[in-house]
């Protein structure tokens, strides 16, 4: 038998149940904005500060604004990342821009950060002609390659064993890049979440696991999902470097993400991050949380927001006011909502673009079934009133 290590051995039956592996939570920064005693704020420039605090407000300000639109049947769906701004916003930062960034469905801070405009955002919301997916995906499935972001898909957990062969594919290439892949508690209980883990610590691949560990897997609460201190201590199952942070802390997650990749870029080796958080919003536009969780919950956790602990800090370092808080505010409302009314007038991808992008020519077959479509498109106009147009000019 070939092992690493050569285990010590007892003449007794000894069982353990692993409740020795507790892993403590790194904190940096409180909620008044003061480093915790003996913390030290790792090195940021007033500029990255200032560009990840503008992406947290964009973030929570587009939150706001959408769901609204959704409540108002302008928009099919859609979910929110109110309250883990800090995990998702903290951690981009932390890398280097050609990173690939592989997530889950509620980061849209860490493409904010990248530099996804309003413009981009609301074009796949809505879905129209400019989207780069091309109409053909769920609202906030956003995506875009010259950010490496890579484009989100609905099945759950499916980007985590996706990220580590990513990566490996990095570590072949030898380019110095990693990748970072976020998912949720919920998402770690699926299969592929220990498939991943353990080809990524075995392969040695330079991807950072970042578990934002918000709660609640819809309405189950993580008490109900495992019975272990939560999500870090599987790493130590794959031999994996495993970190736990407050999700809610800007500059610890931003340290430990450094460092993180750090870890994973220069030895090759994988790395989890569980971020503890909380999910002030619902799950999606679908969920009513009131059903599973009290309001005397959710309030204790609004008094931990994560984009006020930030702007206490900003202000402590006179690198903000309330002047500019005014006016972000204000323009980022405008900018938003503007940008939702051109992308709502602009129309819809082509008919023609359903069957492309698959083939390198569109083979006899789809092309039939793309006629029958508009076909039935023009018998039934009403129906679809978007597209009723396209088809008629097939006439």
């Amino acid at each position: 038998m070939n092992t690493k290590t050569t285990p010590s051995t007892v003449h007794t039956p000894t069982f353990t149940d692993g409740d020795e592996f507790r892993i403590p939570t790194f904190q940096l920064l409180q909620q008044d904005g003061t480093l915790y005693k003996g913390a030290k704020a790792p090195s940021l420039k007033k500029d990255t500060a200032l560009r990840i605090y503008r992406a947290m407000i964009f973030t929570r300000v587009l939150d706001e604004r959408m769901l609204a639109a959704q409540r108002q049947g302008r928009l099919s769906f859609y979910m929110q990342c109110i309250g883990e701004e800090a995990a998702a916003i903290g951690s981009a930062a932390a890398l280097d821009e050609d990173d690939m960034i592989m997530a889950q469905y509620r980061e849209q801070g860490a493409l904010a950060y990248r530099g996804f405009t309003a413009d981009e955002f609301m074009n796949q919301l809505f879905g129209n002609v400019m989207d780069y997916g091309k109409g053909r995906q769920m609202p906030v499935h956003y995506g875009s390659a010259k950010l490496h972001y890579m484009t989100i898909s609905s099945p759950l957990a499916t980007q985590i064993p996706q990220a580590t062969g990513y990566a490996y594919g990095q570590k072949l290439a030898g380019d110095g890049k990693c990748t970072i892949v976020y998912f949720g508690e919920g998402a770690a209980s699926e299969g592929d979440f220990h498939a991943a883990l353990n080809m990524a610590a075995v392969h040695r691949a330079p991807v950072i696991f970042l578990c934002r560990n918000n709660g609640y897997a819809i309405s189950t609460p993580s008490v109900e999902q495992f019975a272990a201190d939560g999500v870090a201590p599987r790493a130590y199952g794959y031999k994996m470097d495993v970190i736990r942070v407050d999700g809610n802390d800007i500059l610890a997650v931003y340290e430990a993400t450094r460092l993180a990749r750090k870890i994973a870029v220069t030895d090759n080796r994988p790395v989890l991050i569980e971020a503890m958080t909380y999910r002030l919003a619902a799950h999606s536009s679908s969920d009513d949380p009131s059903g599973y969780r009290s309001k005397d919950e959710e309030a204790v956790w609004r008094e931990k927001d994560p984009i006020l602990r930030m702007r206490h800090w900003l202000e402590g370092r006179n690198w903000w006011s309330e002047d500019e808080e005014k006016e972000i505010q204000e323009r980022l409302r405008r900018e938003v909502l503007e940008t939702m009314k051109r992308a709502q007038k602009r129309p819809p991808p082509p008919l023609e673009s359903l069957v492309t992008d698959v083939y390198d020519e569109v083979p006899p077959e789809l092309n039939r079934q793309l006629e029958n479509l508009k076909t039935h498109i023009r018998r039934y106009p009403d129906a679809y009133p978007k597209t009723a147009e396209q088809a008629r000019g097939g006439e």
